[in-house]
């Protein structure tokens, strides 16, 4: 069976696509307060615009939300931030999972 090939999308389509993801983990981080859910939706769905399109998303949104359950992080309300060994560690609260970032 041959192999598929992988068409690009338009450029036109990666910007907007980018410019969604940015909007919802904005929209995530405004609604936190009221409703932690509605948060962790609006990270879901970026995610999944991510991967449709296969942008990867930018370091600083990849600290925003647990790699485990996928849900949206507030330091001090539903995780804890850490630095051990040039390492910035993240906890999530939800599942108890560590997430361990490299500092510079």
């Amino acid at each position: 069976m041959p192999k598929k090939r992988y068409h690009k999308k338009p450029a036109q389509q990666l910007t907007i696509a980018k410019k969604r993801i940015e909007f919802l983990f904005k929209l995530a981080k405004e609604h936190f307060k009221e409703d932690s859910r509605l948060s962790d939706k609006y990270v879901k769905q970026a995610r999944r615009i991510a991967m449709k399109y296969k942008i990867k998303l930018p370091f600083f949104l990849k600290k925003r939300f647990c790699k485990h359950c996928h849900k949206y992080l507030a330091p001090g309300v539903n995780c804890r931030v850490r630095i051990h060994k040039h390492r910035v560690i993240y906890y999530c609260f939800g599942c108890k999972h560590y997430m361990r970032h490299p500092v510079k």
